[in-house]
């Protein structure tokens, strides 16, 4: 899953883009490196900045939506929103895609998806208890996202991430996002933009671990790592 924002603040600054030709040249070559999945964001939720608006956030996801579909009509597409109005909007202009909400989620949020019969990213933010839903809600197509960088504190991903096995008796999609995100950097001393290497060293374990989707800025690179974790699993 290539991670595309289409905002001004989101914390790794290689990710924005800007105009259309920009995010039409972003998708073609994350498609060309080998991502199965654009995921675009509109409202930046790093920790500390100010959520754009629900309208400044569908006038930036709805263009870049748009051009997608016409350029790159393949593509499987994944809208990063944890707002149920933005969901509707965009389901209902371009058609299907993935639902990826790092909020958890509401009832609103969860008839939508339904309704639509879309897959819905469920980001539990390392609090394991939150998947009793699961058992209520067997109609929604659910991808678990322990939330990572949602947690609270380093110490806490890495818990949440040690506890990840347990995760594959639910045998549903589980998405990880780690990619330059500060419980890589912040233990090395690092900054986003210099810790690519740490970033797979992370998403290989865990890919060990259950993960079957790997969020990323650095599609080239997560592709070679994944092609070699299956090399050692063939």
């Amino acid at each position: 899953m290539a991670i595309g924002n289409v905002t001004p603040d989101s914390f790794y600054a290689s990710s924005r883009l800007g105009d259309t030709p920009q995010i039409v040249a972003w998708a073609r070559a994350a498609l060309a490196d080998g991502a199965d999945i654009l995921d675009i964001g509109g409202c930046s939720t790093r920790p500390g900045s100010t959520p754009a608006s629900e309208e400044e956030e569908w006038e930036r996801v709805a263009p870049a939506i748009e051009a997608l579909r016409e350029a790159v009509p393949q593509a499987q597409l994944s809208l990063d929103t944890f707002r149920p109005e933005i969901a509707r909007r965009a389901l209902e202009a371009f058609g299907p895609m993935i639902i990826n909400d790092i909020s958890g989620g509401n009832e609103t949020m969860y008839d939508l998806v339904r309704l639509h019969n879309v897959p819905y990213v469920f980001t539990f933010r390392g609090d394991y208890s939150k998947l009793t839903i699961l058992d209520n809600a067997r109609d929604i197509q659910w991808i678990l996202d322990p939330g990572f960088g949602f947690t609270g504190s380093t110490e806490a991903d890495y818990e949440c991430m040690r506890n990840m096995d347990q995760l594959r008796a639910y045998n549903l999609p589980i998405l990880v996002g780690v990619s330059r995100k500060s419980m890589v950097w912040r233990p090395l001393g690092l900054k986003p933009e210099t810790c690519l290497s740490a970033t797979q060293a992370l998403q290989m374990y865990a890919l060990g671990h259950g993960a079957t989707i790997i969020r990323t800025h650095d599609v080239r690179e997560t592709a070679q790592t994944i092609k070699l974790y299956e090399l050692c699993n063939s």
